[in-house]
């Protein structure tokens, strides 16, 4: 055994910035953490040198802290025998339990690294999206999601409104929607889209030139959750001195492509609901807006709390690849 130090008999680790202690209790005293782990390497090296250099400490630093142990724990912990220092019987006693903790309290203290086995997994999700997203991308993310993980289990909610508190409280895992619901949120897009006009087969405006007065002297069918008429088409048919006759407003996109197929009314819907099928065999017929609008961008919209959890990054991963995927094959 190495020959202790001079000040062998006096170790302080506290050399260092101490952590701030917040939310202990007034009745309580403080719990300096810092105390756990220097404890945790001076039973190890029995040697307040070896101690300090582990800890990156000076010799003078470490020799402070063994009093402070000395005086928390009511025990001498470490002994002078000869040129060597000793545990005491109560430090022994201590030893493993010291070890553990201080190896857990650096695993909490240490970001994760964690992979998820998505076998393995067994978690319950929900996502709160609208109609339409689950029309063209629920069979496809429910797919993937289950084939790879048999034992999760999804859960879609309604979309009736863009309230964050579901999202805040962890009710909700994921939302699906083109703008975030609070600034808090994180989100990342999942694809682009854009909005067209949707008529039957047959109606009169799908003959001749498509212009912004022809189109605005249709009927229209919209869609709205709160009722609103007015959008990107309405803005740009304004600059041209235009308005368009609002009929009938419906909270789906499904709704709306409803009422166009059996009504003289024109519906504005993104492009992905018209994708992938036989329009003539539907009874409708999709055609560009004769005016320009903004790119629809669809995101997956997440709270800050799940950033880090594995579970929750791989079932973000997951619906981002199965929708893209999906998407592709509707445009094919």
């Amino acid at each position: 055994m190495r020959a202790p130090d001079a000040q062998d008999a006096n170790y302080d680790c506290t050399e260092r910035q101490h952590v701030p202690r917040l939310g202990v209790p007034t009745d309580m005293p403080p719990i300096d953490l810092n105390l756990l782990a220097a404890l945790d390497v001076l039973l190890s090296e029995r040697s307040v040198t070896g101690a300090a250099k582990r800890l990156g400490l000076s010799v003078s630093a470490a020799s402070r802290t063994l009093t402070r142990l000395r005086s928390a724990t009511g025990d001498p912990l470490l002994v002078r025998a000869g040129r060597s220092l000793v545990p005491t019987p109560y430090a022994e006693q201590l030893a493993g339990r010291v070890h553990t903790l201080a190896s857990e309290a650096r695993e909490v203290l240490t970001p994760s690294a964690r992979e998820v086995d998505s076998a393995l997994l067994e978690r319950t999700f929900t996502i709160r999206a609208n109609e339409g997203f689950l029309a063209l991308f629920a069979a496809a993310v429910v797919t993937a999601i289950t084939r790879a993980a048999p034992h999760v289990r999804l859960r879609f909610a309604p979309k009736p409104d863009k309230e964050a508190a579901a999202l805040r409280d962890g009710s909700i895992d994921l939302e699906i929607g083109t703008t975030a619901s609070a600034p808090e949120m994180r989100s990342q897009l999942v694809l682009r889209d854009h909005f067209i006009g949707v008529a039957r087969i047959g109606h009169p405006l799908l003959e001749g030139l498509m212009t912004p007065g022809r189109y605005a002297a249709c009927g229209h069918v919209v869609t709205s959750r709160r009722g609103v008429p007015a959008g990107p088409v309405d803005d740009a048919m304004r600059e041209l001195g235009l308005q368009r006759e609002i009929v009938v407003i419906v909270p789906s996109f499904l709704d709306a492509l409803n009422i166009a197929r059996q009504s003289d009314l024109i519906a504005l819907v993104p492009s992905l609901c018209l994708r992938g099928g036989d329009m003539t065999a539907r009874g409708l017929r999709g055609f560009d807006l004769p005016v320009t609008t903004p790119a629809l961008s669809i995101s997956v919209m997440w709270h800050p709390r799940f950033d880090a959890d594995p579970a929750h990054r791989w079932l973000r991963q997951m619906l981002m690849a199965s929708c893209r995927g999906a998407a592709r094959e509707l445009e094919h």
